[in-house]
């Protein structure tokens, strides 16, 4: 699966699909009516609100699509990680939530050819002990 384009609309079309659930069901389950519920289909975002419901009723973490993303393809950090302010207004993450589909594109990536170890360190910003770890354990 590739994360550089989200179309959010149209995972969410294809996961209510997968699920086969009725179109009077999403309706209800958001508190919209049917147009709406096809303009949400048709949208490349969503609001959070919607996307958290969405979640709910469809069992699916859809926020995880846009943490994948921003494993991938945000650049590294400029700021020293021990500089900045902790602030106990918002939570705090010290490590990246490597999913199972993201290590099994970046293998997928290195096996193919397509990218080398040092590509995929500089081009993702992955550590380079992480990525060692995850092709011993294939």
């Amino acid at each position: 699966m590739l994360y550089k384009e989200i179309h959010i609309g149209q995972f969410i079309k294809d996961r209510v699909d997968e699920l086969e659930i009725s179109i009077d069901r999403v309706c209800s389950f958001l508190k919209k009516d049917e147009q709406a519920v096809e303009e949400i289909y048709k949208s490349e975002s969503v609001s959070t609100e919607i996307l958290l419901r969405c979640s709910k009723l469809l069992e699916y973490d859809f926020f995880r699509l846009y943490s994948s993303h921003l494993i991938l393809y945000s650049p590294p950090s400029a700021v020293d990680k021990e500089k900045k302010p902790k602030s106990g207004k918002i939570p705090y993450f010290r490590k990246n939530i490597y999913t199972q589909e993201i290590k099994d594109f970046i293998i997928e990536k290195i096996q193919s050819g397509e990218m080398t170890h040092n590509e995929i360190i500089s081009e993702y910003s992955i550590p380079k002990s992480t990525l060692h770890r995850w092709l011993q354990k294939i």
